[in-house]
């Protein structure tokens, strides 16, 4: 698992700022704002994490580049007057699958889930020296994807646009099926890998 590496950081970058301009939680310099691309950012790392499972994968994409926002531009409506006008080339740097799946994350908690675990599971123990403090048995929950598993209220307000499954379906239905596939999530009555878990 590539985890994070920081090849993938334009992409996560990039797709995150498509996410947020097209469901945006506020204006750019209110705190719902801010809630509301951080939640972003968590889907869009767990989906490029999955992506790009591999240094090799993440190395690669940083050469040849994700491809860019010009089919999620067109779907979400959001297509700019001039992608070549100076302040506009970070949409080179959108994936479409990351971005699509990152919607299928923010719209489906227990897919969300189901992302994290596979993520959790993928990465390497850095080392295993006694931690401090224990974790609990069944308490694997990383504090770095909270926003994205158990938002909290003011996490709630803030994504009303970016977690509404109507307004994402265009993007979340590009790539939703590869998505199901790879996390083994193609019934409709979906279980979350980590249901023993206490959120």
């Amino acid at each position: 698992m590539a985890g994070p590496s920081t090849a993938l950081s334009p992409v996560i970058a990039a797709s995150t700022h498509w996410l947020a301009r097209a469901y945006p939680g506020g204006e750019s310099n209110t705190v719902a704002h801010t809630l509301a691309e951080l939640q972003a950012r968590q889907a869009v790392t767990v989906a490029a994490w999955l992506r790009y499972p591999t240094e090799i994968d993440a190395a690669l994409v940083a050469i040849a580049g994700p491809g860019g926002s010009a089919v999620l531009d067109w779907k979400a409506g959001s297509e700019p007057d001039d992608e070549f006008a100076d302040g506009e080339g970070w949409r080179t740097w959108v994936d479409e699958v990351v971005v699509s799946w990152a919607a299928c994350l923010l719209a489906d908690p227990l897919l969300a889930r189901r992302g994290v675990d596979a993520v959790i599971a993928a990465m390497p123990i850095p080392d295993q020296r006694p931690r401090p403090h224990a974790r609990r048995p069944g308490d694997g929950q990383p504090s770095e994807f909270r926003r994205l598993l158990v938002p909290d209220a003011r996490d709630r307000e803030a994504s009303v646009l970016l977690r509404h499954p109507d307004l994402l379906e265009p993007i979340a239905a590009i790539h939703r099926d590869t998505l199901r596939y790879l996390l083994d999530a193609e019934s409709n009555d979906l279980a979350p890998l980590g249901g023993d878990r206490a959120l």
